[in-house]
């Protein structure tokens, strides 16, 4: 396998965003067959971070920010293939770099990754509040 290479400014075409979305848990919850939506995810978010193994995306860090106060991490998806390698935490890492040192970082978590987040330092809040679509 090639080694992993991050990238702090790199939107991922659309097809390659899906790809690696549904390599993860994440196609199971996005737009993936809607290109109109996955195209106007990607051009309304204004923070990503990638790894890449060779030409090939294997995680991504899909956020909306003001990167002063909060920062809403939209999409953290690894490849399985690449997973419990430390790419998801670097991922993190790398945008919490390019926010002020308070701001706070918020997600969603998905249902397979609820164990995952409090192992690298998130708490869950109690007073969350989501507004189904329609």
């Amino acid at each position: 396998m090639n080694p992993i290479r991050y990238n702090d400014d790199l939107v991922p075409a659309p097809a390659q965003f899906i790809d690696v979305l549904r390599r993860s848990t994440l196609g199971e919850r996005r737009p993936v067959d809607d290109l109109d939506r996955i195209e106007s995810m990607l051009a309304h978010a204004n923070l990503f971070v990638t790894a890449w193994s060779g030409e090939t995306l294997i995680g991504v860090a899909r956020a909306l920010t003001d990167f002063s106060y909060c920062c809403y991490l939209s999409d953290l998806a690894v490849d399985a293939a690449w997973q419990r390698r430390g790419v998801g935490k670097e991922l993190i890492r790398r945008v919490r770099l390019r926010l002020h040192p308070e701001a706070r970082v918020i997600l969603l978590a998905a249902p397979r990754a609820v164990d995952y987040y409090p192992a690298i330092g998130f708490t869950a809040h109690p007073s969350a509040w989501v507004m189904p679509a329609g």
